[in-house]
This record gives C-alpha cells, sequence and structure tokens, in this order.
C-alpha cells in the first residue's frame, strides 16, 4: 500500500484517510540476543563489540505466528525497533551485515500480512551501558570514559549492577546522571559547548551524528524498496543533556530522578574522582522527594580511561585550583551563547533533525519522517523546534498516564497530569478521561506549533502509549483477573479516540515473561506473554487460538474505522455494551469503500450494524466490513453491536 499525506491525514492509494492503529515490535528488541542481554543478566555485559541482535523483535521461524497474531488483533501499524547498537556494535564504521540480512528479511515477511511499518532507531537514556539502549558502547569509550566505572562514580544507574529487581521507573533517573547527560550534549551540542572535545581531529557532534546517521542509513538502503516501510522515526525520547540549564549547581532530569541525584556539577566531580554528598531522592505520593543524604564515589574512583581526561574541565565549566580541589568556573556555561539564551529545540534539535530527514531521504525520497520530540517531563522547560518546512513530517509523540506507569497501580477515579510546571491531579473517573483527552490534545498541537509543511500537512501518531500489566505487584498473573489492567487500557484508548489519532501500543514482546517483562529493565508493558498462554498447541508446534496469550484484549481489540473516503468526525468504543460508533465526511474525491475492523472477540456470536445512509458487507473470516456510502449523502453515522445469540445470519 502507498501511504501518503493530504490534509494533515495518512491517505492510501485511492486517496481514502488512514486511521493508523498497532504495536511498537518489541520490547526485547533493546538487548541482544548473544549474548543474552536482558538487564537482569550481568554476565558478559561488558563485552558489547561482539554480540549479535540477530533474533529481534523474534526469531525469523516465528515471523509467521507473530504477524498473524497482530494482523487478527487488527493491529496493523508496525513502530519497528531497531537500535544502533544493532547495526554498529563492533566498532565505527563496522556493520552488522547478518543483523541487516535479517532485519530485511523479517521486514519483508510483514508484507505477506499486510501491514505497515516505520523503523525507530529506538534509545533510552543514550546506550545499555548507561542504564538503557541504543547507542554503542564504543560511542562512550571514544569520548574516555570507562564503562566498568559508572556504577562506582555514579555516573549512571543500571539493573546490571543495582541487581534483581530494579526499584519501579528507576531508569529515566539516567537522562539526569553524567554519562547519558554528557553524551546528549556533546551529540547535539558539542560543537558549541565541547570545541576541545573531537576524535581524530573530527568535532565530536559531528562524528557521533555522522556515525548515527550512516548506520540508520544502512538500514535505509536495505528497506527502501519496500512500500509497506512508510518511513522513519528520528530518534526515541531524545534528550536536551545539559543544554540551557542556567545553573550547573542544579539537579538536571529533576522531574524524574531517583536514587542518588547529584546536581550537574557534582556529577561532573563524581566522574572526575571527588567523592560527593548528594540528595538520594524516591517515589513518594504523586511525586518525587527528597530522603535522606547520601555520599557518592566514596573511593574516589575515576570515570576516564588511561589518556583522557574530565571533558567538562577540559572546555572550561571548571578547574582545579593549585591546592589540587575543584573549582567552578562557569555555572551558567549551559545557558547561553555568545550572550543570546539557548533554546535546545531550535538551535540543536531543529538542525539535528533536518540533517536526519535530509539523510534518509537521500536514500528513499518517498520516507516520512516521524518526529519524536523531547518528553516534557525529562526535559528542562518548555522544548519546542519549529517550525520545520517542507513536506514528508510526520508529528509523533507519546504520551502515558503517569500515575499507573510510574506506580504501577490503577486507581479508576484518579488521574496524574504531569505536563505544565507542576503535577495535577483529577479526581473522578469521568474528569480523569477528560483530563487523559486533554493532555493528548496538548500533545497533538505540536503538529500546527512546530510544523510549517502547508499543503498537505502534518499528521499525529502517538509513538507510543500503553500500560504496565505488572499492576499490584504482578496480582493478575497469581489471580487471572486482568480486570484493573483492562480498564486503564480502555482510559488510555478512549482518549487515544476522543481525538481520532491513530497509534501504536508500547508494546508486542514475543519473548515476554510474568517473571522479567519485556527482559529490559523490568518493564512489563507487553500486550502478549507465552505466560498467559493456556491452550495447547497444534500438532506443528503452531498456536491453535491466536488470542490465547494476550492481555487485556477486551480493550486492545476493538473496531475502528481503518481506511475512511472523507473525513472522520468522530469514533468511540463503549467496552460495556460493546457498541461502536464513527461518523465521517464524503469526500466524492476518494475512492473506495470504508474499510472497518470488526473484530470477532468482541463479536463471538455475530454483529450487528446499523449503516442508513450506504450498504455494508462483512466477511467474519477475516473480521473486516466494507461500507458503500451514498454519494448523496455528506455526513455518513455508522454504528455496531453485538447480535444475540441465536439470531445470527
Amino acid at each position: 500500500m502507498k501511504v501518503t499525506i493530504q490534509n494533515n491525514q495518512f491517505v492510501d492509494e485511492l486517496g481514502r484517510t488512514l486511521h493508523l492503529r498497532g504495536v511498537n515490535l518489541g520490547g526485547s528488541s533493546k538487548v541482544p540476543t548473544v549474548p543474552d542481554g536482558a538487564t537482569w543478566r550481568s554476565e558478559s555485559f561488558y563485552n558489547h563489540r561482539t554480540v549479535s541482535f540477530v533474533g529481534r523483535p523474534f526469531p525469523l521461524a516465528e515471523a509467521d505466528e507473530h504477524f498473524a497474531r497482530l494482523r487478527r488483533w487488527g493491529l496493523t501499524f508496525l513502530r519497528f525497533l531497531v537500535t544502533w547498537e544493532a547495526i554498529e556494535h563492533a566498532g565505527p564504521g563496522q556493520y552488522d551485515e547478518a543483523y541487516l540480512d535479517y532485519l530485511y528479511a523479517v521486514v519483508r515477511k510483514a508484507a505477506e500480512y499486510d501491514l505497515l511499518l516505520f523503523i525507530d532507531p529506538h534509545q533510552d537514556v543514550w546506550s545499555r551501558f548507561t542504564g538503557g539502549d541504543g547507542a554503542p558502547g564504543w560511542t562512550l569509550e571514544t569520548v574516555g570514559m570507562n564503562l566498568s566505572k559508572f556504577h562506582a562514580t555514579g555516573a549512571a544507574l543500571t539493573h546490571q549492577a543495582l541487581g534483581d529487581p530494579l526499584p519501579r521507573m528507576l531508569w529515566p533517573a539516567n537522562y539526569g546522571k553524567f554519562a547519558c547527560a554528557t553524551m546528549w550534549t556533546l551529540f547535539f551540542g558539542g560543537d558549541t559547548f565541547a570545541p576541545q572535545t573531537q576524535v581524530e581531529g573530527i568535532p565530536i557532534q559531528r562524528y557521533l551524528q555522522d556515525h548515527y546517521l550512516a548506520a540508520v542509513g544502512q538500514v535505509a538502503e536495505r528497506l527502501k524498496a519496500f512500500d509497506h516501510v512508510i518511513g522513519y522515526d528520528t530518534l526515541n525520547e531524545p534528550s536536551q543533556g545539559y543544554i540551557g540549564y542556567p545553573d550547573v549547581n542544579q539537579i538536571a532530569a529533576e522531574l524524574v530522578s531517583q536514587g542518588p541525584s547529584p546536581t550537574i556539577y557534582q556529577g561532573m566531580l563524581s566522574a572526575a574522582g571527588y567523592s560527593q554528598t548528594v540528595q538520594d531522592r524516591g517515589y513518594r505520593l504523586f511525586g518525587l522527594g527528597r530522603k535522606r543524604r547520601t555520599v557518592i564515589n566514596p573511593n574516589g574512583v575515576s570515570l576516564w580511561r588511561d589518556g583522557y581526561g574530565p571533558i567538562w574541565r577540559q572546555n572550561g565549566v571548571w578547574d582545579v585550583t593549585r591546592d589540587g580541589g575543584p573549582q567552578l568556573l562557569r555555572p551558567d556555561y549551559f545557558a547561553s551563547v555568545d550572550g543570546r539564551p539557548v533554546d535546545f529545540g531550535r538551535d540543536f534539535f531543529a538542525p539535528f533533525v533536518k540533517r536526519y530527514k535530509a539523510a534518509i531521504r537521500v536514500i528513499d525520497p518517498n520516507a516520512l519522517i516521524f518526529v519524536t520530540p523531547p518528553p516534557p517531563e525529562m526535559a528542562y522547560g518548555q522544548v519546542g523546534y519549529g517550525p520545520l518546512s517542507g513536506v514528508g513530517w510526520v508529528h509523533a509523540p507519546h504520551w502515558y498516564d503517569g500515575l499507573t506507569l510510574g506506580f504501577q497501580r490503577y486507581i479508576s477515579w484518579l488521574g496524574l497530569n504531569v505536563q505544565g510546571e507542576r503535577p495535577r491531579l483529577s479526581l473522578g473517573r469521568g474528569r480523569k478521561r477528560r483530563a487523559f483527552a486533554e493532555q493528548i490534545s496538548h500533545l497533538a498541537a505540536g503538529a500546527q506549533s512546530n510544523f510549517d509543511s502547508a499543503p498537505s500537512g502534518v499528521p499525529v501518531i502517538i509513538g507510543e502509549t500503553g500500560i504496565p500489566f505488572n499492576l499490584s505487584k504482578r496480582a493478575a498473573y497469581g489471580s487471572g483477573d486482568f480486570g484493573k489492567q483492562i480498564a486503564a487500557m480502555d482510559d488510555t484508548i478512549q482518549a487515544l479516540e476522543a481525538n481520532l489519532v491513530g497509534f501504536t501500543l508500547w508494546n508486542y514482546t514475543a519473548d515476554n515473561s510474568n517473571d522479567h517483562g519485556d527482559q529490559w529493565n523490568d518493564e512489563d508493558l507487553s500486550i502478549f506473554s507465552r505466560d498467559q498462554r493456556k491452550r495447547a498447541r497444534d500438532a506443528e508446534g503452531k498456536p491453535d487460538d491466536l488470542n490465547d496469550g494476550g492481555r487485556a484484549l477486551e480493550a486492545v481489540v476493538r473496531p475502528y474505522a481503518y481506511k475512511i473516503p472523507g473525513q472522520p468526525l468522530a469514533m468511540s468504543f463503549d467496552i460495556k455494551s460493546r457498541t461502536f460508533v464513527c461518523s465521517f465526511r464524503y469526500d466524492p474525491d476518494a475512492t473506495g469503500p470504508l474499510v472497518l475492523f470488526v473484530p470477532e472477540l468482541q463479536y463471538p456470536d455475530g454483529v450487528a450494524f446499523d449503516a442508513p445512509d450506504g450498504r455494508i458487507t462483512y466477511d467474519r473470516q477475516t473480521q473486516i466490513a466494507n461500507y458503500e456510502p451514498d454519494p448523496a449523502v455528506s455526513i455518513h453515522h455508522l454504528r455496531s453491536w453485538p447480535q444475540k445469540p441465536g439470531n445470527r445470519d
């Protein structure tokens, strides 16, 4: 299927508006298959140049099962995860050809199931070695960091070093820790803030960006012939690092800071071997608070490899006095350039995004570029980056219910909004749902404020959203009662439907387990787990029921209008009555029927339709209904509901 953009919408080759729904595939793609890189394992962690990601998101032999399941669930749009490390782990310019061959094969297989996808070069807090995933280990070594010293110096918090279980949602704290924040500062602003830092005579910003773009370019070269690969994400949840902070005596990314939380300056000193007494922060009711003071790097360990020294000392932020003690020289070092206040989005993020688009479109001129902005709760200030001009942009922010995700508890009548200057509560189920819809509306508005792409416009896709399944200390895994998960997922998808925005759920992980979740930092958001399977497989080892192993499917698998010959006006599904309603304004320039996904899971005894201004046909096997609208009618309304048992046609 050819996908283009018109009037701020995705459209197919017949001019029909596409409402895209799918998943992120997959959660464990962040870690290697060989050796098993699940973050709860610490063995072989530092042997980062001899790894393999072949088999992520699943072995090629399993592709038919997983793609058939996603097709059955109506989740036909994939945010397909790759990592920079998977492509270029062995060293600069050394690409893993076996992984690229595997990637080509599994993406080609997706076309057999009529799945669309875009490639997401995924990262969280820079790399696996700084508590997340994404960049190869050699990027840190290139600037002089010793990966084995991160824990001792407090430069990063990793699951591998801290052990299992990992405190909930600890990994985002690394956005403010030295190793991650330094790498992002160098990646986006090395020319400005680290002019003394070069690699083989190449400025560090250009060096890092050149390698990143070339690595993603390797993927684009392999996949450019596939029409079902419609584009490329720029960077998952990028960070400003230290850029824009007015004072290095403040904690970076303070809203998500947990554990020992040095200020920017304290992090620099600890990396250089100076012990520091810092805040120790942890979750309290509806937020983060101070717990006590603690000492980091009590043994005075240096982060730096032999022959390297502290980057920010070399670039003039601080120095050492005659008596050997540290001295801060420029507390406002990252706040301004040549007397002008720094604007991270305008001055650093936007130039990178433009460069990324140019690099991808040299290879694939029709590729859409999905821009994921920095998460507001992990940034300093409001990060706008526009207006970006030209065509082919997609606005792809992320949204989660912060209370349910952060505390792994579901409270039906209570919501938390972390947008804005301070967190705000929503009391009551109705208010909570309205607040969720307003938050998503606010994020979607970035398509107007950050882009100037007339006449085709900029569509919106929520690139990540979902719920943790390990709510209430994994109670559902013992009881089998996923009622809270179903309600939480329904809250989220109803808010998306209220805004008529497409989405890719986080996530589908083929090797999810109840014990270790998505195999990464104890996160457990997969809508599928083999540990939830109840039924046997057939003689060939294939599942008898593709729904088996699904989680919260009552909320996830729901009717929706996929291809719409006109402008969608409303779409919603009531999970209790299983009634679906939608309306649209007919466009005579669009050809072909309206295509509805009508899942048997919601209508096991059959489905009834109300379609007064057209003709509707339904194929139960494919779960597809086609509606032929009366072209004389401008506004069309459709409704479906369960057929009563015994009354099936």
